[in-house]
């Protein structure tokens, strides 16, 4: 079974904004599908499982950067784990943002057939 990625609207936008500050974007969201392929929620305490529904689990992740030293972006995914599908939701910087946008994670699963 192939392994799909998706962006929601919204994440393509946080995605074009930060990419424009943080020129290795691409390639850290890459070495990301790469670890998601291997273990779908993660391991360890750079992942977090935010909600599930039925075989969707929604995870909050560290997304190493190579260009912020220390510091880490955090993504938000929807784990479709029967159709082997990840669904990107929401991008964003600890610096900037405390938390996650919990009416966008509540929208997207609202919008899951039961």
């Amino acid at each position: 079974m192939t392994t799909s990625f998706d962006e929601t609207p919204d994440f393509k936008r946080e995605f074009k904004r930060y990419l424009k500050k943080y020129r290795s974007l691409v390639e850290d969201l890459d070495e990301l599908k790469y670890v998601l392929k291997v273990r779908p929620l993660g391991q360890g305490k750079h992942f977090n499982v935010l909600a599930r529904q039925g075989d969707v689990s929604i995870v909050k992740a560290r997304l190493f950067c190579s260009y912020l030293k220390k510091s880490t972006l955090r993504i938000i995914y929807a784990c479709h784990e029967k159709e082997s599908r990840f669904v990107f939701l929401e991008l964003y910087f600890k610096g900037d943002k405390s938390a996650e946008d919990k009416s966008k994670i509540r929208d997207y699963i609202a919008g899951l057939p039961i």
